[in-house]
């Protein structure tokens, strides 16, 4: 026990407070028991590590597991918690909790026998708290964790620091943009850097091997996380890594499952779940129309990587223009929004706004009678006749 409180402190001393994610403001940190979802190198750790901090407290009195640490293959994560709580333990941080086996029900357990003990814990966006041995959806307060958006980006590198918009703020025509950013701002300056390198908050260690850790974190995800789900066999993981990269090579994908079934190996009747669990593991982003709620019964309309790191990452060539402005789009409004497929544009918006994506040169000629309908566009800095640039998306959390 004193071993791991050790490293607990240790590695909150070590934590930097000058940079926190969105989600960070967000998360009602008084609630009793808290969790936090996302994908792999989001930075759930370092997020829980500094609230931790900020406790200021003992380690005794608070600390943070990681439930992937050996010492918890030989020694209880309740009877752990139950002695750090004798000790005076009042916060317990837990941290990739979906590799330790029952751990639903272990927190259920010490959440019911412990009501002054408050418990924060992180795991991979796959975990489904509801399919949970004992469900926490009743208990947990649940937050999800997207990667950088190109606003973080630009703080997290000392550009610029301003607070996140609204939809309804960039569609508003009476704003003026120029004079919201400070003068000098360059919105283009940094954006092309993003899309290749900055969702990710792992990118400062070594950008260089960027793309090679990437590739090893789809791997990591494919053949050890989605062993955590309930209706996949792990032993066709092989299968799965083979799907990803066919639609890695072809996005933005519209399916044609008997194709899709062929050049993957994956049975046609179980290519739908397998699309689900690849879009649970946030790999890839799928598009439905407007209505649709049982969304492995009917297969999307359109499939994107989940970002545009993922496509700089898996390309031997520099990727397709078109596909980065739309992944990008779709991955900065997803934390917040629901997207849809429509027919008369690229995106629906909240069952509302319809965009479509495209270069300066883009016309709206497809959006003409259309209400609620936009244009964003590409490679200019502030907005152009009744057209938004697209980078100013980035600036939604």
């Amino acid at each position: 026990m004193e071993a791991i409180l050790q490293k607990s402190d240790s590695l909150v001393q070590l934590v930097n407070l000058e940079f926190k994610r969105y989600l960070f403001h967000q998360v009602k940190w008084n609630n009793r028991l808290i969790g936090i979802k996302g994908a792999r190198g989001t930075g759930k750790t370092t997020l829980i590590l500094q609230h931790l901090k900020e406790l200021n407290l003992k380690p005794t009195q608070a600390a943070y597991f990681t439930l992937d640490d050996l010492y918890f293959t030989t020694n209880s994560l309740v009877e752990t918690a139950e002695q750090f709580y004798r000790g005076g333990g009042k916060f317990l941080f837990l941290d990739e909790v979906h590799k330790y086996e029952g751990w639903s029900r272990h927190i259920k357990n010490l959440y019911d026998f412990y009501p002054d003990l408050k418990i924060i814990f992180t795991g991979s966006s796959i975990i489904d708290i509801a399919r949970e041995e004992a469900d926490l959806s009743r208990r947990a307060l649940m937050y999800d964790l997207q990667g950088l958006s190109y606003r973080e980006y630009l703080s997290f590198m000392n550009v610029l620091s301003v607070p996140a918009f609204t939809v309804d703020e960039l569609l508003n025509p009476e704003r003026s943009w120029r004079s919201t950013f400070p003068a000098g701002f360059r919105p283009l300056q940094y954006f092309n850097d993003y899309l290749r390198q900055g969702y990710y908050p792992f990118f400062t260690e070594d950008p260089e091997t960027l793309s090679d850790r990437l590739q090893q974190l789809i791997r990591i995800i494919v053949e050890y996380d989605m062993a955590e789900l309930h209706d996949f066999d792990i032993r066709n993981a092989r299968k799965m890594l083979q799907l990803f990269y066919v639609l890695a090579t072809n996005v933005p994908y519209k399916p044609n499952i008997t194709e899709l079934a062929k050049k993957s190996t994956v049975h046609r009747n179980t290519i739908n779940n397998y699309l689900s669990f690849l879009e649970q593991a946030r790999l890839i982003r799928q598009l439905y129309p407007t209505g649709i709620s049982m969304a492995t019964l009917q297969k999307p309309e359109k499939i994107y990587l989940d970002n545009t790191n993922l496509a700089y990452a898996l390309s031997d060539i520099e990727p397709n223009e078109g596909n980065l402005r739309e992944t990008f789009f779709a991955s900065q409004l997803a934390a917040k929004y629901k997207l849809n497929y429509t027919p008369t544009g690229d995106f629906m918006v909240n069952g509302k706004w319809t965009f479509e994506i495209g270069g300066k040169n883009k016309s709206k000629k497809q959006l003409v009678g259309i209400q609620d309908a936009y244009r964003v566009i590409d490679d200019v800095e502030f907005p152009v006749n009744d057209a938004l640039p697209l980078w100013l998306f980035g600036f939604l959390y």
